[in-house]
């Protein structure tokens, strides 16, 4: 795949409410360099990025929109690969986009590698993302 790029901040338009997602992590595709140069927003009209990451907020309206509403969202907007990162439960859960559905790739938890369809040849374990960046 060559290099990955990864954004912080960026603004991602999706459909339905609210209208705008700000994912905690986007690996975005070449072709959106040149478009977020002007405005850090992936409209609707732009092909979607290749994976956003969440980190899931304690609480439970909180959990409930990262693994319900924004789940929807995302798999709407045709993202091929969605992570959720929930410290409460020490899980790392990875969903990929199979014939326009979110299907669990996997939940991993401690020394479990991480796999995933969008990031070849990852080497990273459940552990190691949870702990970053405590």
């Amino acid at each position: 795949m060559g290099h990955l790029r990864v954004r912080w901040g960026v603004e991602l338009e999706v459909w339905g409410e609210p209208k705008n997602r700000y994912p905690d992590l986007t690996v975005i595709r070449e072709e959106h360099i040149q478009q977020l140069q002007s405005r850090n927003t992936i409209r609707l009209s732009m092909a979607p990025p290749l994976l956003v990451i969440e980190a899931v907020s304690p609480g439970e309206k909180n959990r409930e929109r990262d693994y319900i509403a924004k789940r929807q969202q995302y798999q709407e907007r045709g993202i091929p690969e969605y992570w959720l990162i929930d410290r409460v439960q020490q899980t790392v859960t990875v969903l990929e986009l199979t014939g326009g559905i979110y299907q669990e790739l996997g939940v991993f938890t401690g020394h479990s590698l991480i796999e995933s369809s969008v990031i070849s040849g990852l080497n990273l374990t459940a552990e190691q993302i949870l702990e970053a960046g405590q």
